[in-house]
Parts: structure tokens; sequence; C-alpha cells
């Protein structure tokens, strides 16, 4: 049976460091109420002029390193975001061209917190059916771009980076052995990024 296997993984995160001390400044919070509650101390901030395609790119380039994997190989890259460079072209075609993985068949796909564990899983299933036998997978996030930083219940949980899994398909790999997947859609009202002329 062909399944995937982990072979390389890679990760970037901006220099600049948000520390909780930094937020206590400019909201009503303290290092003491968001450790307790989330484990944070701090959170990596994108410089202005990076965006979500260039530390996903940082994170695809180490995990290709890692893996031994030429760009070349690439078959299919997939980009787990929320905060896209645009909304098209897709984040994984900046990326596919960075790369110079000009084989690669491109797609973003947006699942918020669980992006990255969707798109293992759809990456699983291409290579379960032969489709595919060496995927790109990256969650990036540039979350900064899109928090409302006087909101103090929910700007101090989110920060930027990106991390990568270079997944191939091996004979007698045991694959990624389950995902239960789900989803709530009754409960959209309790976190929302609104960007449409309709909402």
């Amino acid at each position: 049976m062909i399944r995937a296997r982990i072979i390389g993984t890679g990760a970037y995160l901006p220099e600049r460091r948000l520390t909780n001390q930094e937020l206590e400044r400019t909201v009503d919070t303290s290092d003491r109420w968001i450790v307790e509650r989330t484990g944070i101390r701090e959170r990596r901030i994108a410089a202005p002029e990076e965006a979500t395609s260039d530390l996903a790119a940082a994170a695809g380039r180490q995990a290709l390193s890692a893996s031994g994997v030429a760009a070349s190989s690439l078959e299919l890259i997939i980009v787990a975001t929320a905060t896209p460079d645009m909304l098209f072209p897709s984040t994984a075609c900046l990326v596919q061209e960075r790369l110079g993985a000009k084989q690669a068949f491109a797609f973003d796909l947006s699942a918020a917190c669980t992006g990255f564990l969707y798109a293992l899983a759809v990456a699983d299933q291409y290579i379960r059916a032969g489709t595919y036998r060496t995927v790109l997978v990256i969650g990036a996030e540039k979350l900064s771009s899109i928090v409302d930083w006087t909101d103090r219940n929910t700007c101090v949980l989110f920060g930027d980076g990106a991390g990568a899994a270079i997944m191939q398909s091996r004979a007698q790999a045991h694959g990624l052995l389950t995902a239960c997947m789900g989803a709530d859609g009754a409960k959209a009202d309790l976190m929302q990024a609104v960007n449409s002329p309709c909402a």
C-alpha cells in the first residue's frame, strides 16, 4: 500500500519579538494574565515588507534542504493560510515561483488555526490515491496584519510565522495514521476576520 511519509520539515519566524510586557503598555492586560491563560510569553511579528508568501517560501526552502528533495521534484504545493498575500493568485503559486518548482500544481487552503492539519490530510489523500508522489505542505500566517491591537482578548494570541513539511510516497510507510476532522459553523460568531463587502 502506498502511503505518505514526512521526510523533511522547515520553519521560519520573523526577527521581531513582541513580548507580553510590550502589550501591557498598549492594552489592559499583564504578562501574568496572558501566561496563565495561554502560556504565551512572546510572539513574532513580520516586518511591514514581509508577506505571507515570504514566510512560506523561507519555511519551504528549509524543508526542501532537510529532505534532500529538489524543488523541481515537487508535484504539489499546498499553502494553508487565512492571511494570503492577495485573493489571487494564490500564495502557493507565489511560493512555487520563488522556489523554482515549475512542475508543481499549487493552491491555497483556508481553515484558520487548523489549516496545516487540513492540508496534511489533503496531501495524504493525493499521495494515497497515487496522483502525486512528492508534496510540499506549508502553514503560514501574517496575522499581525489583521489583528485588532486594541482588543486585549485576541491581540495577545496571534503572531506570524510559517512551518513546512515534505510528504512523499513510500512503500511500507505508516502514513498519516488518522485525521479526525470536524467543524462547527454554529459557533462562527466567536471569532471572525471580515473583509467581504457583503458582511
